[in-house]
């Protein structure tokens, strides 16, 4: 039985344990990280999931960004336990924090991964998107949560530029 709740305070660094242990040393030194520095993730869209045992199988972030003026959410990280992957966490905290998202108003959703995973979620590669460098244009993805024709498009800043 998985629990998905809303992350707390008292979350955080066992959140920040398994995203070290998920990604590689160093993740902080990403250029997505430059725009998340002393910036507070949007609370109520960082989700985690609990097991039955209490333990974190899986946990996502989203954070305030600019496209351009556009404000969108950029979505990472995303980490499912290592002993827990493969039964569908990932999944689970996407499409919740996507979901929940949409129902508080944000209009767009971006991040820096992988095209053929994150496609299942309706992601695509945003290329009227620029990133800081030196992330991989090919790896920059977006996700309208509006069908209203609005394409993402400009240089990603910080939240408070």
């Amino acid at each position: 039985m998985i629990r998905l709740e809303q992350e707390t305070p008292e979350d955080w660094w066992e959140v920040e344990n398994l995203f070290d242990l998920c990604f590689a040393p160093g993740r902080e030194a990403l250029s997505s990280y430059r725009l998340r520095d002393d910036i507070d993730p949007v609370a109520e869209l960082c989700l985690v999931a609990r097991d039955e045992g209490d333990g974190v199988g899986a946990a996502i972030r989203f954070w305030p960004v600019r496209v351009g003026e556009t404000p969108a959410l950029l979505l990472g990280p995303v980490a499912v336990h290592p002993t827990r992957q493969g039964e569908g966490l990932g999944g689970l905290v996407i499409r919740e924090g996507v979901a929940r998202a949409r129902r508080a108003g944000w209009r767009h959703v971006l991040l820096v991964g992988d095209a053929p995973y994150y496609g299942r979620f309706g992601f695509s590669r945003l290329a009227s998107v620029e990133m800081p460098p030196p992330t991989n244009p090919e790896r920059v993805l977006g996700l309208n949560l509006f069908e209203d024709g609005k394409e993402l498009r400009g240089r990603v800043t910080r939240w408070d530029a």
